[in-house]
């Protein structure tokens, strides 16, 4: 008989890595501190944990699939590499002058977010290409070694090079890459007609400058991973995911590390869709709750939403517009600073404020008793009942109950003149209120009605929340999985490799190219294909095709799938057809009269996800064991109630519980409000639901 495969999983948060370990069809997971110099040794140290649970030396690991906050982190923080710009003579402000957009309009003192690189930063060329891609101005070579003379003596360890409408004609930043190379070879070099060849030079650009930010960094920590895992007798090729919910070769993220960003949410994105498939539930509202972030994703018909543009770093009340643009292919989710770790505060207007600033793990929240001393959400969480101080991350952690209560009396009670537990109820209300308010704004941009949605809810904090949140937005049912508090871990286990390639080719209905069209599609797949091919060599591959349309005069497209008979023999009525089908779906109504231009091109290569397996409902209803109860603070009533305790392992198909309860595992905890019951369901999935009221 041959031997189970073995894959590990891992996850870097702001607060915990998170490490799943797959032998065959049985997991062993565990949560560990993320150790923030050196974010590898915590990957060391769960890996070791979970080999001692499945009793299996490190070396029998054949896979191991990763995704971390790093990149993002050091965007936020400002903490990349010294980088210098190179880009088209006039065109060295783009990136500070941004857009026209005002993302708060009504405010007279509005500070924009400064540029990722300051003006001294920014050099140009005197070079000129169309946007037809002919060469108006040709690159000087002359000019070229002077200004590396300048880029070798201001000491920059990294140079993004992005030139007015590179993505069509790329001679010129290849030429000023190959001087570089010669001339300063241990500079990284990031281009923009590789990293994001679009359209908008200010996406673009800032796309190509965050790569190269962020671009030695990320080599080093994964080179260090390589090296530790090894040292550990780990010897199995190491993968990445990335931003749009697949997997990449470290080689290849290494280069492209601005598509590491949003990895970790990535992942809970597909591991949530991985439970939708299972369920057959082609609406679902992917609830991520960590200890530093929450994230809202919207996943129809299994698969979750994607765009080509998001923002890090949202600056004004995590308002649209105010962060840096990154343009790379994305799973479009709604990300606000409110985690277990969110620190509360109380405003200037006298109002409890929660996020966006983070405890994170060092010191972590003020229960955790590492020096913390402003209350943060699971301060909250612990004086209103929710969580057992003495079984925290499966007891591993003892939480510090006084040390919650004084940071809340200290920094909301005292300044609002009420009592500890109503400081703690005002700081969890505030950040359901928060997470449901981001909720409703994406679905509504979305034109869709949450009420029709399934919850699926997973992260260390998510249980803890999820339950409110269905009863503030109106949702009837919610999904916990089993192995909720690593989801994201496991998502990563679930992911296909896969790799989008794109091209901004700008062209009108009115001038369609049929053969021009399937030749573009071809290279373009043959593209994406070759970077699966690096990771999968023996796995079939697929290809998905995506055209960006939109009206003559609009400022923004709209994506279109094509199946791959459209995608070969493409016809210009056929287009149009898909567009306006789906330009209706969106706004109500096409627009007659007015000319459909295409500007991007897009073909997303993928192997085949991991198989979602089936779930089964329940068949009988029994009554769970209660181990236990105790006073829990429901919000929905205002007032504190006695609530049953039940240990999900003892939860056995078709065992139900009616709320108030707390259904604890190691891992996180599931609360079940008075409004609702919850029942296992075979595949170990705990099912809320009103349905189930007894």
């Amino acid at each position: 008989m041959s031997e189970a495969a073995v894959r590990l999983g891992v996850d870097i948060g702001g607060t915990f890595t998170d490490v799943v370990l797959e032998v065959g069809d049985t997991q062993f997971s565990t949560k560990v501190l993320t150790t923030y110099v050196a974010p590898e040794n915590a990957i060391v140290e769960g890996l070791q944990e979970v080999c001692r649970k499945a009793g299996i030396e490190p070396s029998r690991i054949q896979q191991i699939i990763h995704g971390t906050t790093l990149a993002t982190n050091a965007l936020i923080e400002r903490s990349g590499a010294k980088t210098a710009l190179i880009t088209t003579r006039g065109f060295r402000d783009v990136i500070e002058m941004r857009t026209e957009s005002r993302f708060e309009q009504y405010d007279l003192n509005l500070s924009l977010p400064e540029p990722l690189l300051a003006r001294h930063q920014r050099y140009t060329l005197d070079e000129r290409v169309s946007a037809s891609g002919e060469i108006l101005k040709p690159l000087d070579n002359a000019e070229i070694e002077t200004l590396v003379d300048d880029i070798e003596a201001a000491g920059y360890e990294s140079v993004a090079i992005g030139f007015l409408h590179s993505y069509i004609d790329p001679t010129h930043e290849n030429q000023v890459r190959e001087v570089l190379a010669r001339r300063l070879p241990k500079v990284m070099v990031s281009l923009s007609c590789e990293v994001s060849p679009q359209m908008r030079e200010y996406e673009r650009f800032n796309t190509t400058i965050a790569n190269a930010y962020i671009k030695p960094l990320m080599k080093s920590y994964l080179g260090r991973l390589e090296q530790k895992l090894g040292t550990e007798g780990v010897a199995c090729p190491i993968f990445l995911m990335h931003s749009g919910g697949g997997i990449i070769s470290l080689e290849n993220a290494a280069e492209f590390p601005v598509r590491l960003v949003e990895s970790g949410p990535a992942g809970g994105a597909v591991f949530a869709a991985n439970i939708a498939a299972r369920y057959g539930l082609e609406k679902v509202l992917s609830f991520d709750m960590g200890g530093t972030t929450a994230k809202i994703c919207l996943i129809k018909n299994h698969t979750p939403k994607t765009s080509r543009v998001f923002e890090v770093a949202r600056t004004y009340r995590f308002k649209k517009g105010s962060g840096m643009p990154i343009s790379i292919p994305v799973i479009d989710m709604v990300e606000i600073g409110a985690g277990g770790g969110s620190l509360a505060h109380v405003d200037s207007l006298q109002q409890i404020r929660v996020g966006p600033k983070s405890a994170g793990s060092e010191p972590g929240p003020a229960c955790y008793g590492r020096g913390g001393e402003n209350p943060a959400v699971t301060d909250a969480d612990l004086v209103l009942g929710k969580l057992d101080a003495d079984n925290f991350a499966g007891g591993s952690i003892t939480l510090d109950l006084q040390a919650s209560q004084n940071a809340l009396n200290n920094n909301i009670g005292s300044q609002l003149s009420m009592e500890v537990e109503n400081a703690a109820f005002g700081v969890a209300e505030m950040v359901d209120e928060n997470m449901a308010n981001a909720a409703r704004v994406h679905a509504v941009e979305n034109g869709e009605d949450l009420s029709e949605y399934t919850m699926i809810a997973f992260g260390g904090a998510a249980p803890l929340h999820a339950g409110r949140l269905c009863e503030k937005l109106g949702v009837d049912r919610l999904l916990v999985p089993p192995g909720a508090g690593v989801g994201s871990a496991i998502g990563f286990l679930r992911a296909p490799f896969s790799f989008e390639a794109t091209r901004s080719v700008f062209m009108r209905l009115n001038e369609f190219d049929s053969e021009a069209i399937k030749q573009l599609l071809s290279e373009l797949s043959d593209e994406a294909t070759r970077f699966v091919r690096g990771c999968a060599p023996d796995e079939p591959v697929t290809s998905q095709y995506k055209v960006y349309m939109r009206y003559s005069g609009q400022g923004w497209e709209i994506p279109i799938t094509l199946t791959e008979a459209q995608a070969t023999a493409p016809d210009a009525e056929t287009f149009k057809t898909l567009f306006e089908k789906d330009y209706i779906a969106l706004f109500g109504r096409a627009v007659e009269g007015l000319e459909v231009e295409i500007t991007v091109w897009a073909v997303n290569a993928t192997t085949k996800a991991q198989p979602a397996g089936d779930s089964q409902s329940f068949s009988t209803q029994t009554a769970a064991p209660v181990s236990g109860a105790r006073d829990v603070f429901d919000p929905a009533v205002g007032e504190t109630v006695q609530s049953s305790i039940v240990l999900r392992d003892e939860m056995n198909t078709g065992a139900t519980v009616n709320g108030p309860a707390v259904i604890t595992e190691d891992q996180t905890t599931i609360i079940v409000p008075s409004s609702r019951s919850a029942v296992r369901q075979s595949d170990g999935c705990i099912d809320v639901k009103k349905e189930y009221m007894a």
